[in-house]
């Protein structure tokens, strides 16, 4: 990876580790994917290697990636998922070719018949239609962070997760907490 762009948020959920390569949605947002080559990079780190990239890839690349926020934003307040979403999705899904093989440890891998960023993002699709259909066990949420507000799939036991990442936002809210407890702590005796 480079040096000169953040580094990836990666999650263990596909769909919304891929939204999560825009961050900071309600501050100052963070693009993590501003150039083709950083799209393949990202795709690469997320087992669905490419050979490259163009700008209008680019371009699908991010139309999926806030459908799949958008749908996602709606399923975690229980609002109807938007029409323009579900077109997305299901078009960036039925546009690649992947399959899924098993390895012989037992893991699902993907493979790209053409290794074409349209082959990766019809993975990235399938996977949101998963999550947003129910047919995985877990539940969408929304960052409690004011600034984040990323879309991210729960799957802990309790369904009760307040952070998109602890070791982010969850560990940035503890800090300001922690500050201003020390801030407006008790009065010192006199």
């Amino acid at each position: 990876m480079r040096a000169e762009f953040p580094d990836f948020r990666l999650g263990t959920v596909l769909a919304t580790s891929f939204t999560a390569t825009l961050t900071e949605r309600q501050g100052e947002p963070v693009e993590r994917i501003p150039v083709p080559q950083r799209l393949v990079d990202w795709l690469a780190v997320a087992g669905l290697a490419v050979d490259s990239c163009t700008p209008a890839q680019l371009d699908l690349a991010r139309e999926l990636r806030e459908s799949v926020h958008a749908a996602a934003t709606a399923a975690a307040t229980g609002a109807p998922l938007p029409a323009s979403a579900v077109q997305v999705l299901n078009d960036r899904s039925t546009a690649g070719r992947a399959a899924a093989v098993l390895t012989p440890g037992g893991e699902r891998h993907w493979h790209l018949a053409s290794a074409s960023v349209e082959d990766a993002l019809s993975v990235i699709a399938a996977d949101a239609i998963g999550i947003l259909s129910g047919e995985r066990d877990g539940k969408l949420a929304l960052c409690a962070s004011p600034t984040c507000r990323a879309a991210f799939f729960d799957t802990s036991q309790s369904r009760t997760r307040k952070w998109c990442d602890m070791n982010t936002c969850g560990n940035r809210q503890k800090k300001a907490r922690f500050h201003a407890k020390q801030r407006n702590g008790p009065a010192s005796a006199e």
